[in-house]
């Protein structure tokens, strides 16, 4: 990547992008040289199509304390303007505020939310931090589209500071129900700052009805009409007269990596001592996962003697937030269950539960979704999850089988998986059971089935979310911004 410096003139990027997160990382050389190397996801394969188009620009944290480089632009043209954290901004605004706070309670108390004036103070700050940074880049009448709950102050902020911006906001996690929300000491605070946006975007329509509602009770906002995918059919008019679009945009892959791959499948396996059945999971190690609830399903399989010792369950559990002490619980209790199943089931040399406790580059994740015969993705709450996606995308053959959690948003999209209920370990066995007897006694049934998962993936990919949602902020901002005319 290209990382030399650019002129201290910005402000002519038209399209702007907010996320907690630049696409980058920072990689340092056995001579100890810094080299920003691009860190791709689903969202920056969105993205970056209009980024290149409008030479824009994307506003983030480098993932650096204390330091970050120079504003840089890609070998694509895209502008990379960072924003520099301290420790403190690092362990009040994310480690508390951000995952500490709002992640358990958006994530319906999994864990019990924190609440601590002094991350709240973190969080208000490095918020108005990004809308300094955002407001330096932004042209005039530029568009601003922002990522995610660390920066839900955030369109309020901008819309006050500069009121010329067309400003959307993107919730990729869930959105809790009223009775949930309002917990939350700062619950007004935080709600305004999302209705400054020009237009609100959630996966899930009941995630968007759940934000109408507590803007409708706590707001004394006027709510109309109805949520609709992929359009903006409901509104919310602010005391000030703003009409704020909100609508459901489910976000996928880009399927393009997972399709004509060709995967040695028999050398996977037999990385694996060639299992009769290879069962896979690939998470971030976080406790709404639901990896220590499969693995006690799998477990009590083997009790039943369900499935024989030769089924290898392979877990992919990538390090996540190491240092909040409910992650470090949650790891500590799947290794605790990994050691005690393989010591229970296992042969010498020859475990039953293959872990790893690493990130895996994508092209290895391609490997492993081609090579397993039933993914299990059991979080007990996700916003979307495109690990489901991912998985399905490598399987245009129509082999293999998916067991999904109920409440993944995936789940809504994906309605030919084995869904299961992740709070009733009796509903994960027998989905479980159901994808393994398909495969084995029904195979045209369970062919059947991915196939029509494989279409809905690939006909609704991530430049489908992009396109639509960009499409609807750019009409409100045709709109005035979406002032309503007295």
């Amino acid at each position: 990547m290209n990382t030399s410096a650019v002129e201290s003139d910005y402000t002519t990027n038209d399209f702007v992008v907010v996320a907690n997160r630049l696409p980058v990382d920072l990689t340092i050389d056995a001579d100890g040289n810094h080299e920003w190397t691009p860190s791709p996801g689903g969202l920056v394969t969105a993205l970056s199509p209009v980024l290149e188009h409008h030479r824009g620009c994307w506003v983030g944290w480098p993932g650096t304390i204390g330091e970050a480089p120079e504003p840089f632009r890609t070998e694509t043209g895209v502008l990379l303007h960072p924003v520099t954290l301290s420790e403190a901004d690092f362990e009040g605004f994310y480690e508390g505020f951000s995952n500490a706070t709002l992640w358990p309670l958006y994530h319906d108390l999994i864990v019990h939310p924190r609440y601590h004036r002094e991350w709240w103070e973190a969080y208000r700050e490095v918020n108005q931090k990004f809308a300094v940074e955002v407001s330096t880049v932004a042209a005039e009448g530029a568009t601003v589209w922002i990522q995610d709950y660390q920066l839900q102050l955030l369109p309020g902020i901008l819309q006050q500071i500069r009121p010329d911006l067309t400003i959307g906001f993107f919730l990729h996690i869930p959105f809790p129900a009223p009775d949930l929300y309002r917990q939350l000491p700062w619950r007004e605070e935080l709600l305004r700052g999302v209705l400054g946006a020009d237009l609100i975007g959630f996966h899930l329509e009941s995630n968007a009805r759940n934000f109408l509602d507590v803007a409708e009770q706590l707001s004394g906002s006027e709510v109309s009409g109805t949520v609709s995918v992929r359009d903006v059919t409901a509104f919310i008019t602010t005391s000030d007269g703003r009409r704020v679009g909100v609508g459901a945009f489910p976000i996928s892959i880009d399927p393009s990596p997972f399709l004509n791959t060709d995967v040695d499948v028999a050398a996977i396996r037999a990385e694996l001592d060639n299992p009769d059945l290879l069962i896979l999971g690939v998470d971030r190690l976080d406790y709404t996962k639901g990896i220590l609830q499969r693995l006690r399903a799998l477990e009590e399989l083997h009790e039943l003697e369900a499935i024989d010792t030769n089924t290898v369950f392979l877990q992919i559990a990538t390090p996540s937030r190491e240092r909040i002490d409910h992650y470090q619980e949650t790891r500590r209790e799947v290794e605790e269950a990994v050691g005690r199943i393989n010591g229970r089931f296992g042969k010498l040399g020859k475990p039953i539960v293959s872990y790893h406790h690493v990130a895996v580059p994508k092209s290895r994740l391609v490997e492993l979704y081609s090579a397993a015969d039933v993914m299990l993705v059991t979080p007990y709450k996700d916003g979307m999850n495109l690990v489901a996606k991912e998985y399905v995308a490598c399987h245009g053959d129509g082999s293999g089988a998916i067991v999904l959690s109920e409440f993944a948003g995936a789940a809504e999209e994906l309605s030919q998986a084995y869904l299961c209920n992740p709070f009733d370990i009796e509903s994960v066995k027998r989905q479980i059971l159901h994808a393994i007897r398909a495969l084995e006694s029904d195979p045209e049934t369970a062919r059947s089935r991915m196939l029509k998962l494989h279409e809905q993936v690939i006909q609704h990919d991530v430049d489908v979310w992009a396109g639509a949602f960009l499409q609807c902020l750019y009409s409100a901002g045709d709109g005035d911004n979406g002032v309503v005319d007295e």
